[in-house]
């Protein structure tokens, strides 16, 4: 479908990870095989009852759809007739369709093959699986095979509100003047609703559309209108090639649109009225993607004309109907003055996903939704292929390496997790496969094989596979085969078929981790395989066809990411023909272009920190990243230890990329909420600051003319990390941007405009803290109060903090009651000091808080949102003293479980610390000693470490 919306931040996605160990502080936001293959899940019985597959006896050939609506008056009832074009494949007494919430049917059915009357047919539904199964009246009447039919359905229906099928959606104006519109949403067994049909992907058909609607609305579907057929307040439109039912879109509504053309194909971008401003860089991106994509397939578009279209309510965020793409408004909008780069991008990927389905499920369908992955897959990787080829200076791939790549490394660990193909059945069952193993995980296997294969191979094989099968619906098996002819015109030598080694991968959960183990006399190495699993000691004897290459000291050339060697789906593999000298690193995996985990030898880390510390431009950049990546989910995973990590991060004060801070970010973020409370605090924010400082006083907080693209997102990460742990330069440039943007008007570039609000407050003087608690209860522009909200909520001030919480009681201020509930939250969650101010405040005025809100319980909600960011015994102290207190004297506020959850989410915080606090502040102090002591080394020596932790357990014991 559909774009897969999640929340993607790598920081979300990492907590997750290291929940599974122990449970972090800060909160999260959540994600049969058939006849082939070697892995076989049982099947369903296809005759049973429970059966959802429609019957194999008819076949649609071309549909007729007309359909009324008065939407524009704001009417949801709407009436509908469909001619279906149907050949009866064996002797049948009756056909079977798909409806969904549609009544009132009348139904006959007309032969094709010969001069006869129309036959009325009996018309029975079925409400669990939605089948629409038509009858003749007369008993005595079938329908031979090999026959063909015509099938006409009259039927009423009522536009649906929750943002599925045929539905009503709105917008109010600047004159709050409401304009209703009426949409679609047909993914992925939605089509079924707007029309009676054969509601299953590879059931496809022509589709004639017929839209009478009121003379001052337009219509657009997937085709040009048909303007011999077109009239006032009737839009007919050409007749589309064969193709899914749920591909077929129509909008009717009084949009606006802005046009252009490249290579012949026009293209058209609709949205409000009032947004046409807006609307220039969806416009430019399709242009330029479109073309990318034609280019890189080799194949053109197959339709007439390109359109999008942004829905004020569209629960989908992205859906690639086959000529009409659809997005959420927005999801299109883009100007440069209130826009930032992370939406400008945004755009340009939402579009490049959207636009290679037009290629990966609407040229070319999916036989049924266990393929899924066979056209989101695609979907998702030539998101960031066909921006990196529109929009080189990008470098596009650092930004899918810390958003899919990880996302599907992290996501595919859990025992839960399922393979890319993997059988479903009903609505409901499908719906659920719209998750990181139809989206992220077969992106990353296929950008695996793009480079362990080279692009040239994958890029003819996907010619093959997109000309051999268009207007078709495929399976895996045909990408197969398609990519197996390309490696042998291309004379790529294999060590077993495309087949083979592909469906390892598609056809079980999970993916290697990679146990390297280097014999340093020789100059080898071993490579082992196993299942990664976040449990390190569950059992496991999965393998896979594993593509590896590597890079040396004494070769570091990352270019040709071919695969040099494979594990032919065994636990194990020497390389004997490596030839490396005992003194030189070794790191697999150039590029991170394969979709695994690599665990190391301490003498090869120790070799690959220093590295990084004296020439980082050695290891490549998403190399770099990855590798801090993987040791930090080995150390929380317990496979390896806090000095592994925190030596390889040590080199950060040479970064200047994009991925491996964004990285670091999500690290040190983690660790910067358990440490926030601990009295030896200062260690760890002493050392992020020693890495922060420099690359973060280079970029600064002002964006530069002409600076890299990715110069932007740097920026965001470098701000927010470098005011959370307290940079004094992060604090005073913040600030004095801030200031001059409230008592100057100087504008604050919109990509760092929250991180420019939130550090300018932390350490600011009162009146400018009070100036934006004004603006706050002043505005009208709820993305402005948002930011307002949170960004107060940033200061490290108990007395300003007191102001803000004070005025969720002050009913002139012209704060909403879910603001007034959120002030807390703000700052409980950002800091120490806003966690213990928080406590401070409820102490005192507990029980006027509690009666803020009737229809909830604010009191009992906080309490829980404290505890989720307690982390040191004094906090837990107060706040079980303060749970007493409530109970005691107010229960009625709280709910019952109150202490239970409380004492869970505070004891899971100090177990994770019991297990990490101790080795990591002794590691930190060894580090800033011998750096406050003008030391050159670059890393604390593994000595000096296990002498502090030692020192540290014998005054612990004694």
């Amino acid at each position: 479908m559909a774009m897969w919306l999640l929340n993607s931040s790598l920081l979300l996605l990492l907590l997750a990870a290291v929940s599974l160990q122990a449970r972090l502080i800060l909160p999260q936001d959540d994600g049969q095989l058939e006849t082939k293959g070697q892995f076989f899940a049982t099947p369903r019985n296809d005759n049973d009852e429970g059966n959802y597959r429609l019957p194999n006896n008819t076949a649609p050939e071309s549909y007729k759809v007309e359909l009324w609506t008065n939407v524009h008056s704001g009417a949801r009832d709407f009436n509908g007739s469909v001619q279906i074009d149907l050949q009866v494949l064996e002797l049948s007494s009756s056909i079977t369709l798909h409806y969904r919430q549609t009544s009132n049917f009348t139904a006959s059915i007309i032969s094709r093959d010969e001069v006869a009357q129309a036959i009325e047919l009996d018309v029975t539904t079925d409400t669990d699986r939605e089948f629409l199964t038509l009858t003749p009246k007369l008993a005595n009447v079938t329908f031979a095979a090999n026959t063909n039919w015509t099938l006409s359905i009259d039927y009423n229906g009522t536009l649906r509100s929750d943002m599925g099928g045929f539905y009503i959606s709105s917008y109010t104006d600047d004159d709050s003047t409401v304009h209703y519109l009426a949409t679609t949403q047909f993914e992925s067994t939605n089509a079924r609703h707007a029309f009676p049909c054969y509601d299953e992907p590879a059931r496809r058909a022509n589709f004639t559309i017929t839209i009478h609607h009121d003379p001052s609305y337009k219509a657009i579907s997937n085709m040009p209108e048909d303007e011999a057929a077109t009239s006032s307040g009737v839009t007919a439109f050409q007749t589309t090639p064969k193709m899914s039912t749920y591909l077929v879109a129509f909008i009717v509504s009084d949009f606006e649109s802005t046009g252009g053309e490249l290579n012949g194909l026009p293209q058209r971008v609709f949205s409000r009225k009032g947004k046409q401003d807006q609307q220039e860089w969806a416009l430019w991106s399709g242009l330029v993607v479109e073309s990318s994509l034609a280019g890189y397939f080799g194949v053109p578009f197959a339709l007439p004309k390109l359109d999008q279209a942004g829905i004020p309510d569209f629960s989908a965020g992205a859906m690639e109907n086959w000529g009409l793409a659809t997005y959420r408004e927005q999801y299109m909008w883009w100007n440069k003055q209130n826009s930032t780069i992370n939406q400008k991008t945004n755009i340009a990927n939402i579009i490049g996903h959207e636009y290679a389905h037009m290629w990966f499920g609407d040229l070319v369908s999916i036989k049924w939704w266990t393929y899924l992955w066979l056209k989101e897959g695609f979907a998702t990787l030539f998101s960031y292929e066909s921006n990196d080829i529109a929009f080189p200076e990008w470098n596009t791939y650092q930004i899918y390496h810390v958003n899919d790549y990880n996302s599907a490394l992290l996501n595919d660990a859990a025992t839960t997790a399922t393979p890319m193909t993997h059988y479903v059945q009903t609505p409901s069952e499908i719906s659920g496969r719209y998750n990181t193993f139809s989206y992220a995980k077969p992106a990353s296997v296929l950008f695996m094989f793009k480079n362990a294969w080279t692009d040239s191979v994958f890029r003819l094989g996907l010619n093959k596979y997109l000309t051999k099968n268009q207007y078709n619906s495929c399976d895996e098996w045909d990408l197969f085969e398609s990519l197996q002819e390309a490696a042998n015109e291309q004379g790529l030598s294999l060590p077993t078929t495309v087949a083979n080694i592909f469906s390892s991968w598609s056809q079980q959960a999970g993916y290697p981790l990679l146990t390297v183990e280097r014999n340093y006399d020789a100059g080898t190495f071993t490579v082992k395989q196993q299942r990664y699993l976040a449990d390190k000691d569950a059992a496991n004897q999965n393998t896979w066809y594993v593509p590896i290459n590597f890079a040396t000291a004494s070769s570091p050339d990352y270019r040709n990411t071919s695969a040099s060697h494979y594990l032919l789906n065994i636990a194990e593999v020497a390389v004997t023909d490596a030839q490396i000298g005992s003194d030189d690193w070794l790191i697999l995996n150039k590029q991170s272009s394969g979709y695994y985990r690599i665990l190391y030898d301490n003498q090869n880390y120790q070799l690959l920190a220093q590295v990084l510390a004296d020439q980082p431009y050695k290891i490549h950049v998403r190399n770099r990243a990855q590798l801090l990546y993987d040791t930090y989910i080995f150390l929380t995973s317990g496979r390896l230890n806090h000095s592994t990590l925190f030596d390889l991060l040590s080199y950060l004060k040479n970064e200047n990329e994009y991925a491996p801070w964004s990285t670091a970010n999500t690290i040190l973020t983690v660790f910067d909420s358990y440490l926030r409370g601990d009295e030896q605090y200062s260690e760890f924010s002493s050392f992020v600051v020693q890495q922060i400082d420099g690359i973060f006083n280079r970029l600064g907080v002002n964006e530069i003319p002409g600076e890299h693209y990715l110069n932007n997102y740097l920026r965001v990460v470098l701000i927010s990390l470098a005011c959370q742990v307290g940079s004094e330069s992060c604090y005073e440039q913040s600030a004095l941007k801030l200031k001059q943007f409230l008592l100057n008007g100087i504008h604050i570039e919109a990509t760092i405009r929250t991180q420019t609000f939130c550090g300018g407050l932390r350490k600011t003087e009162d009146d400018i803290f009070n100036l934006v608690l004004q603006n706050l209860g002043a505005s009208s522009d709820a993305t402005d109060r948002s930011l307002f909200v949170s960004s107060l909520g940033c200061s490290q001030v108990p007395s300003q903090l007191e102001t803000f919480f004070s005025s969720s009681f002050n009913e002139s201020n012209g704060l909403t009651d879910s603001e007034r509930t959120s002030l807390l939250n703000a700052a409980y969650s950002r800091s120490e000091v806003g966690l213990t101010a928080s406590l401070d405040f409820l102490e005192s005025n507990w029980r006027d808080y509690a009666q803020l809100n009737g229809s909830t319980k604010p009191l009992d909600l906080a309490l829980r949102g404290i505890a989720t960011y307690v982390v040191s015994t004094k906090q837990q102290t107060r706040l079980n003293a303060l749970v007493e207190d409530v109970k005691t004297n107010g229960p009625e506020y709280v709910d019952d479980d109150l202490s239970t959850v409380v004492d869970s989410r505070v004891n899971a915080n100090l177990d994770w610390l019991a297990v990490h606090r101790d080795p990591l502040i002794s590691w930190l102090a060894a580090y800033n000693t011998v750096k406050d002591n003008g030391s050159p080394a670059l890393t604390t020596s593994l000595a000096t470490i296990l002498a502090s932790a030692l020192t540290l357990l014998l005054w612990q014991l004694f």
